[in-house]
């Protein structure tokens, strides 16, 4: 897994690249968000693109992040999952807990709004 962090505005934006399963990646991927969150401010913007498979253990990652992340008054919202993943999330209502975008700059645009605060 290959993970690019850059700022945009206040938002951090992160772009995954590979698998987020049971075993390192998904370590990777928890400690990857942990840092984010202890580490920057504002919103977080995860670009799913490069995603092509996540379990899982990839997806409870993901949604014990969007708590902590929520707990800090802070948003995530994710972009450009894949037809599987996006299937997932359906799958497990999960699409009507996370933002979901396929529009980088929708997804910024309601990151930084006034809407977007927790």
């Amino acid at each position: 897994m290959n993970i690019i962090r850059n700022r945009h505005q206040d938002v951090t934006l992160l772009d995954i690249q590979g698998v987020i399963k049971l075993g390192e990646s998904a370590r990777e991927f928890s400690s990857y968000l942990e840092k984010v969150l202890n580490d920057e401010t504002g919103p977080v913007l995860i670009n799913f693109e490069g995603i092509n498979y996540m379990d899982s253990t990839g997806l409870g990652e993901l949604i014990g992040y969007l708590q902590k992340f929520e707990d800090r008054q802070r948003k995530m919202a994710l972009l450009n999952p894949n037809h599987r993943i996006l299937a997932l999330l359906k799958i497990t209502k999960l699409d009507t807990v996370f933002k979901i975008f396929d529009s980088r700059d929708q997804a910024l645009s309601f990151l930084t709004s006034k809407e977007a605060s927790a």
